[in-house]
């Protein structure tokens, strides 16, 4: 294990052995933050370790950082550039220093692969997320990129596998592969970082000469020119991918591929409905580059279900807050309905009864000075008294009726043209946003929801039950939400279940902010995006229609 001083005073620790390494991971206390690069460094993986050092997890430790440098035969295919990829460890050494590496790691094919190609063994991706876009013209380099990731992570035992969005395709898998084999690590996607001309930063974009260079800018701007027809309206995929080769190859650029495809589960896509990738592929001189641009007809929605007493509002609150997101409470919208119910002496059970109190109703969601969230009906602030046993009692009844899911779920949808919102409820993700970027269903055995749900009503200052009856009234619950027949509780099919015992909140909101991020990126949508408010106002007055009527009569009836 050498020690090397670099660039502007700084250092950090040389490991070319897989033993450096051991001897160098046993000595790291803390968290332990991996980027793996082919090294031939620049800003891209620079920002990459600035990144990794600048993140904290539960503990708020400083991390380590290790970069490695690894030059990998297995994802070169024949013809390809091995030989000729760039490769300059010293540079690399003191840019990594200057963006703040612990250590660097930098191995033999020897030392990765002591057995020689034909005694390793070989991580094969699924096949539907590596048979097309580059896996179509490289039908070997995913596999050698899975291999050798794989096989890096075992050495190094990360508890943080750094990744850029540039290479999508290559996020997409090894989150996969990384949850596929159950390993121990959280991974982290980066955005993309440009150079002045709009080129998106790569180690071979130093093989190009001046002209070839201004070649290569035609695919940045063709991107940025596509981004701009769907904002103007353009969403079918013939027109944007023909146009786009076309603008390509007028720039005398080799096109190997531009194609519009969904970008969790890389399938083809006809239109850009809700988020969606656009790659292109190309050959500049003897580089080849691969750019995309993700397109939005709308922003993204993260749908989250579960039964009652699962965690949800405190969970969804938090995590809208740290994306950036509207919150949705459809479940305080429910809450609120029912409490106005049993204000005015009608039965809860009495659809017919129900149904004429939706009429003019004014029901407003917004926020508190200190961003908390107010409710009111009315001109009733009912922030606190929607929490009451009385109203938790009921709000099952009065959710159940047709007239009142229908007439709310519209309101909801009306919220959500737009996007940019984290809705919560039972039936978001199958009645109210089907077609939501994220859905996620929220849950925890029943004897945990009724320990969570005796300390909600003590720090409310409500009686508290004994805890065997708390349970009881949310198995009760939960059989009558599962059960109606009008937007029954389940978990879609395309949700992701999220089982919250014996997790700590910040765990559990983390766990849905990775889960975002698998399906909307950071270059999509960061944090704090412009122009999204953390509070969203629910005032359009809710109108009962004759067919409405029919619906409350008819419980069976759809939303």
């Amino acid at each position: 294990m050498g020690f090397l001083l670099a660039a502007a005073a700084l250092s950090l620790d040389l490991l070319e052995t897989c033993q450096d390494l051991a001897a160098w991971r046993q000595q790291q206390q803390g968290p332990l933050h991996f980027v793996p690069t082919m090294g031939a460094l620049h800003e891209g993986h620079q920002q990459l370790i600035r990144r990794a050092a600048a993140l904290r997890q539960g503990s708020g430790q400083p991390p380590s950082v290790l970069l490695s440098v690894f030059v990998n035969p297995l994802q070169f295919g024949p013809g390809e550039d091995l030989e000729s990829y760039p490769r300059d460890l010293r540079s690399d050494i003191d840019l990594a220093a200057a963006a703040g590496a612990t250590a660097l790691f930098a191995p033999s094919v020897a030392e990765i692969y002591p057995r020689g190609e034909a005694g390793l063994t070989r991580v094969a991706p699924p096949l539907l997320l590596r048979q097309g876009l580059c896996g179509r013209y490289r039908p070997k380099h995913f596999e050698g990129v899975a291999t050798v990731v794989i096989r890096l992570l075992t050495l190094v035992r990360p508890d943080l596998l750094l990744l850029g969005e540039k290479d999508w395709q290559q996020l997409v898998i090894l989150r996969r592969v990384v949850a596929d084999l159950g390993l121990p690590l959280r991974i982290q996607g980066c955005p993309t970082v440009r150079e002045a001309d709009g080129l998106a930063c790569s180690s071979r974009n130093r093989r190009l000469s001046p002209s070839q260079r201004q070649q290569a800018s035609a695919l940045p701007a063709g991107l940025a020119a596509a981004a701009a027809q769907v904002r103007g309206g353009l969403s079918q995929a013939p027109a944007l991918t023909s146009q786009l080769a076309q603008q390509l190859e007028a720039a005398g650029l080799r096109v190997d591929y531009v194609e519009l495809v969904a970008p969790h589960s890389l399938e083809p896509l006809q239109q850009v409905q809700g988020l969606a990738l656009l790659a292109a592929a190309v050959h500049c001189g003897s580089s080849r580059l691969i750019d995309h641009c993700f397109l939005m007809s709308r922003l993204p929605i993260v749908a989250i279900d579960g039964p009652a007493g699962a965690g949800k509002s405190t969970v969804t609150r938090a995590f809208a807050r740290q994306m950036g997101l509207v919150y949705l409470d459809t479940g305080a919208m429910y809450r609120a309905l029912t409490w106005w119910v049993l204000r005015q002496g009608t039965d809860p059970a009495d659809a017919a009864a129900v149904e004429p109190l939706l009429l003019g109703l004014d029901l407003q969601l917004s926020a508190g000075g200190a961003g908390e969230q107010l409710v009111s009906i009315n001109g009733f602030d009912v922030t606190e008294a929607i929490r009451s046993p009385e109203v938790t009692a009921q709000v099952s009844l009065v959710a159940a009726h047709g007239c009142v899911r229908q007439a709310l779920t519209a309101q909801q949808q009306a919220m959500g043209l737009k996007g940019g919102l984290v809705a919560e409820g039972r039936d978001i993700g199958t009645a109210v946003f089907p077609d939501a970027e994220l859905k996620v269903f929220l849950t925890a055995t029943a004897a945990e929801r009724a320990r969570r749900r005796a300390q909600d009503l003590e720090s409310r200052g409500f009686a508290v039950p004994p805890l065997a009856e708390l349970e009881a009234q949310i198995t009760a619950r939960d059989q009558q939400d599962s059960s109606r027949e009008v937007a029954p509780l389940c978990q879609a099919e395309d949700a992701v279940e999220l089982v919250t015992d014996g997790m700590a909140i910040e765990a559990v909101i983390q766990a849905l902010v990775d889960l975002f991020r698998q399906r909307v990126p950071e270059e999509a949508w960061s944090a704090t995006a412009d122009g999204v408010s953390s509070s969203m106002a629910c005032s359009r007055p809710l109108q009962a229609s004759s067919s409405r009527s029919s619906t409350c009569s008819n419980p069976s009836a759809p939303p």
